[in-house]
């Protein structure tokens, strides 16, 4: 692969966390934003303003609770995290045809300030979205 078609590819893939407001205020229900991270509740303290929370290790039994029809955008822990793009590749595999990662994941989002809300301890139901 030359240069040219890995950027390509790479914006693509992914959507900064500037592009994902932009995106959700422009065409608020095109979209699910979904919470990836793997480990306790007590480590993930917070979540996306709006995610829904799936945690990798149970993608792959709650598929159905994720709508085919809209965009799919995943995130984890930060850029060293590749828990989101794991996630990215099950859900293409899967015939999910828009789907794309949160550059920078959750540690992105709480540097810039962006809207976050506590992490329920409870577990998640179906996605409402």
């Amino acid at each position: 692969m030359n240069r040219l078609d890995y950027f390509k590819s790479r914006i693509e893939a992914t959507l900064s966390p500037m592009d994902y407001i932009q995106m959700k205020k422009k065409f608020p229900e095109d979209s699910v934003l979904i919470d990836v991270r793997n480990g306790p509740v007590e480590a993930r303290k917070n979540k996306i303003d709006g995610a829904v929370v799936i945690p990798q290790v149970e993608i792959e039994s709650r598929l159905n609770e994720i709508p085919k029809d809209k965009k799919v955008v995943v995130y984890c822990w930060d850029v060293w995290c590749n828990t989101a793009s794991k996630v990215a590749v099950k859900l293409l595999e899967n015939g999910f045809e828009d789907v794309q990662e949160l550059t920078g994941g959750i540690a992105a989002w709480e540097k810039m300030n962006f809207p976050q809300e506590p992490l329920s301890t409870e577990k998640t139901t179906n996605c409402s979205c």
